[in-house]
C-alpha cells in the first residue's frame, strides 16, 4: 500500500520546518521530506568562519524566539544548524531525513512522489526547498590552467585548503565579500572582481541597521509594492558582515591593505582574464546604496523626533586607477580562485506546470496556478523577510490557511490512491 498524507512538505530546513509548525498547528497529517539532514546547506555549505548577518533576534521560527543570551550578536554556523536541529525536535516535526524526492508529479486527484524510501501520494505539495541549488559556476572555468585550483563558494571552508600563492574571488555579493575578507584576513594576497551588489551599513547612529530597517517596516514590505516590482528577486542583496560582532565591509579600504579590486569579469582568452573597465562605477554604485540607507534612517529618526547619536555619509577613502582590462593569473602568481557566483535553481524533478520561461515558479505569495501546489521559502516570495529566518514563518502561516482551504471537503481517501496515514494504517511517527 502506497502511503498517503495530505500534505508532503519538501525541504526540512527553516521554510519546511516553519510550514510543519503551521500545519500542525491547524491539525493537517503531513510528512517533511528533507533530502539530506536537516539544515544541510548551513551545514555543508558554509566556511570555517561564516555567520549570520542579520542579528541573532531576527532568529524567530513559528513558536520558537532565539533562546540565546545575545539577541544583538550573530550567530555562527554551527550555532545556525545547533537552532534549527532543535527547532525540528521542539517542533516534533514529522521529518524524513535521507529521503529524496526525485519525482513529484500530479496523479488522480492528487499527487504522487517517488522518494529515496517508496512512493507517497498527497492532497498537496509544498515546494520549500529555496532556489539555490547548484553552484553556477562560468563555463569559462573550463578553459583555465589545470594548475589552478578552483572551489565554488560552497565548498570554501577556510584559506588552509587552499594551495600557497594568490588567490582570485570572482564575484562581490554576500559570500563574494566575507569570503574574500576571510582570506584578506588570515595574510592572504586577494584580488577581488567587482561586481553591482550594494552595501549596506552594520551601525548607524547607534544601532543596528538591520534594527532601523525592521522599525521602518522594510523587511514587511510586499514585493507587488516594491518600486522594482518582482525584478526585487533578481537583485543581489547588501554586503556588509557579522564577523567578530558585525562591521560594515568597505572594499575600498581592503584595497588601500593590498587587496587588488577588478571589474566585471567577461572572459578568458589566449592566458588572460579579461575585465570590464566598471569598477569604479559599482564602488561608486555600492557606497551610494549604502549613503542611501543611512538617509533613510536620517528621514525615520527626524520624523519621529528620535534622541540618537549624529550622522554621516561614508566618504570614499580609496579610489581605482587605470582600469585594469586583463590579469594573467599564472604570471601573477594565482594558484587557486574562488567562484562566488551563486547557485542555479533545479527544479528537474517537479514534473508540475508551475514554472515561467526561465524556469521560476509561478505564484502568488506561494500559492501556484496548480490546486494544491504551494512553494516557500524563496527570497522575496511576499517580502524582503521571506528568505529569512524572521520572515518565513508568516509566509508559512499564510500558506497553511490556503492549504487548510484546499483541503477541506476533500475526502480522506482519494479514489485511486491507495492508503497509508490516511487510509487506515498507523499514523507514521515523528
Amino acid at each position: 500500500m502506497t502511503p498517503h498524507v495530505s500534505v508532503a512538505v519538501i525541504g526540512g530546513s527553516q521554510a519546511g520546518l516553519s510550514m510543519s509548525y503551521y500545519l500542525s498547528a491547524n491539525g493537517i497529517d503531513h510528512v517533511v521530506f528533507e533530502k539530506n539532514r536537516t539544515a544541510h546547506s548551513w551545514r555543508t555549505q558554509r566556511w570555517d568562519s561564516f555567520c549570520l548577518v542579520t542579528p541573532n533576534w531576527q532568529c524567530d521560527l513559528p513558536g520558537y524566539a532565539y533562546p540565546g543570551d545575545d539577541p544583538n550578536g550573530f550567530m555562527v554556523r554551527d550555532d545556525i544548524v545547533a537552532y534549527l536541529e532543535e527547532y525540528a525536535r521542539h517542533i516534533q516535526a514529522p521529518l524524513r531525513e535521507n529521503t529524496a524526492v526525485t519525482l513529484a508529479t500530479r496523479q488522480g486527484g492528487g499527487f504522487y512522489l517517488e522518494t529515496a524510501n517508496g512512493p507517497y501520494t498527497a492532497d498537496a505539495v509544498v515546494l520549500a526547498v529555496g532556489g539555490y541549488h547548484q553552484p553556477n559556476i562560468p563555463r569559462l572555468a573550463e578553459r583555465l590552467p589545470a594548475s589552478i585550483v578552483q572551489l565554488h563558494s560552497s565548498a570554501y571552508r577556510n584559506s588552509r585548503q587552499l594551495p600557497p600563492g594568490e588567490v582570485l574571488v570572482v564575484g562581490s555579493g554576500q559570500s563574494g565579500c566575507q569570503i574574500a575578507e576571510d582570506l584578506h584576513l588570515d595574510g592572504r594576497t586577494t584580488h577581488l572582481v567587482v561586481g553591482s551588489a550594494p552595501r549596506c551599513p552594520r551601525g548607524y547612529r547607534g544601532r543596528d541597521a538591520v534594527d532601523w530597517l525592521a522599525d521602518l517596516g522594510q523587511y514587511d514590505l510586499p514585493v507587488d509594492r516594491h518600486p522594482m516590482g518582482e525584478k526585487v528577486r533578481r537583485k543581489a542583496n547588501h554586503y556588509l558582515t557579522g564577523r567578530d560582532g558585525g562591521r560594515d565591509i568597505d572594499l575600498r579600504t581592503f584595497a588601500r591593505e593590498g587587496m587588488r579590486l577588478y571589474g566585471r569579469l567577461l572572459d578568458y582568452t589566449g592566458n588572460s582574464f579579461r575585465l570590464s573597465g566598471d569598477l569604479a562605477k559599482n564602488l561608486d554604485a555600492a557606497d551610494t546604496s549604502y549613503n542611501a540607507i543611512c538617509a533613510t534612517i536620517d528621514a525615520y529618526i527626524e520624523a519621529r523626533q528620535i534622541v540618537a547619536p549624529a550622522g554621516h555619509r561614508y566618504m570614499p577613502v580609496w579610489h581605482p586607477d587605470v582600469p585594469i582590462a586583463e590579469l594573467d593569473p599564472i604570471a601573477q602568481g594565482i594558484t587557486s580562485i574562488v567562484w562566488c557566483t551563486g547557485f542555479r535553481a533545479d527544479w528537474s524533478w517537479v514534473d508540475l506546470p508551475v514554472f515561467d520561461g526561465a524556469g521560476y515558479p509561478t505564484h502568488r505569495r506561494g500559492v501556484t496556478s496548480v490546486p494544491g501546489v504551494f512553494v516557500l521559502g524563496l527570497p522575496w516570495l511576499y517580502t524582503w523577510g521571506s528568505g529569512r529566518f524572521s520572515g518565513v514563518g508568516r509566509d508559512a502561516e499564510f500558506l497553511s490557511d490556503r492549504i487548510a482551504g484546499h483541503l477541506a471537503g476533500r475526502p480522506r481517501f482519494q479514489a485511486g490512491m491507495p492508503g497509508g496515514l490516511n487510509g487506515g494504517e498507523p499514523a507514521l511517527s515523528p
